[in-house]
């Protein structure tokens, strides 16, 4: 009897937000793999895919097409091969509702879902892919790629509850204890706002491999999103020390840290940014004028005015108008700085300040 054993998959992502790194983490075949000649298939027919989760608990079924069922899963193979997802739809989802097979409906059914994404329509995709799930019809290879996909899609949908419940159930299942998946769980959980419980998992990631970039922001970033700024900072603080850190937003990630750890953070922040500057890492744009001012803000209500004058001087430069040089005027002010109060209270004017009478007033004081 002719069988259909090799359902087709699609790869797909985990996207988080801008602040978490997403792990790909479904079936790593890609769509050209639906896109094989008829020869490859019936070599690979004959050498059966060696199992990815050897330690699954779920009994493979063993259930396979009829010989009526296969030309309806043709048909919907050549239709998805041909790029025509409308009729894919149109055929595997009443032929899915139809039969009584198991192994058919579960065929159709993915394979619907694969063209509902393909369509984005991410519903119907989730939708198709826990029917196909349900049905139970799929060798466990295809079975739990199918489930990577619904958590893939219940991710796009927001729907984080859903996507951990079906990972869960993926991890009890299969007993896989690769990296990837603690990395999604967590990643699921920092979007869902458990920033704490992600933290906590990109932690032991973290300890396992200290040297992965991407795993250590993930960390800092879960951390700082549950205020532990502390425990966040030190991991920053000891990735610059091996020279770790790279980019801007990695520096700026450790000089906000610690800006929101303490009173006297400012002073820590400030070498950071210091070093940030001197190793051409931070470039000096609005950015950096931003940073400069916020150190100089809290080094002023430290009551260090000289500290104070030192980083809105460096700020000043950097933004679009005046009101730092302002802010520089009257902390000189307080100094009784006279000549450099009139200095900075002209060039606030000359860039453009909310307040000018008060501008004017400094700029022409005796």
């Amino acid at each position: 009897m002719k069988t259909l054993n090799r359902p087709l998959t699609v790869a797909m992502a985990l996207v988080l937000g801008a602040a978490v790194a997403a792990p790909a983490f479904a079936d790593p075949q890609s769509r050209q793999a639906g896109r094989r000649d008829r020869s490859a298939q019936k070599e690979e027919k004959q050498q059966k895919e060696p199992p990815r989760y050897p330690q699954a608990t779920r009994a493979e079924p063993t259930v396979r097409a009829t010989q009526k069922g296969v030309k309806h899963l043709q048909a919907m193979t050549k239709a998805y091969n041909d790029d025509n997802f409308v009729e894919v739809v149109t055929i595997a989802v009443p032929f899915a509702q139809s039969t009584d097979n198991a192994y058919e409906k579960a065929f159709a059914y993915q394979l619907a879902g694969v063209a509902s994404s393909e369509n984005n329509d991410a519903a119907k995709a989730a939708e198709y892919f826990q029917a196909a799930i349900d049905a139970n019809g799929l060798d466990n290879n295809s079975h739990y790629a199918v489930m990577n996909n619904l958590i893939a899609t219940q991710a796009q949908l927001e729907q984080w509850d859903a996507a951990m419940k079906t990972l869960d159930r993926f991890l009890a299942e299969t007993k896989t204890e690769e990296p990837q998946y603690l990395s999604m769980k967590a990643s699921l959980l920092s979007s869902a706002g458990r920033s704490e419980e992600a933290s906590v998992l990109f932690a032991e990631l973290l300890a396992k491999n200290p040297n992965d970039k991407k795993l250590l922001m993930n960390t800092v970033v879960t951390l700082q999103q549950a205020d532990k700024f502390p425990a966040a900072n030190k991991l920053l603080l000891d990735a610059q020390q091996k020279g770790m850190l790279t980019e801007a937003n990695e520096y700026r990630a450790l000089y906000s840290g610690l800006l929101n750890e303490d009173d006297n953070g400012w002073k820590r922040a400030a070498i950071v940014v210091r070093d940030g500057v001197d190793k051409g890492i931070l470039p000096k744009d609005q950015d950096l004028g931003k940073a400069w001012s916020v150190i100089a803000n809290q080094a002023f209500f430290a009551d260090d005015l000289d500290a104070a004058a030192k980083y809105y001087a460096e700020a000043a430069p950097l933004m679009p108008d005046g009101e730092t040089w302002l802010n520089l005027a009257k902390v000189y002010n307080n100094q009784g700085k006279t000549t450099e109060q009139r200095a900075a209270a002209k060039e606030a004017l000359a860039k453009g300040v909310k307040n000018t009478a008060e501008a004017q007033r400094l700029a022409n004081a005796k």
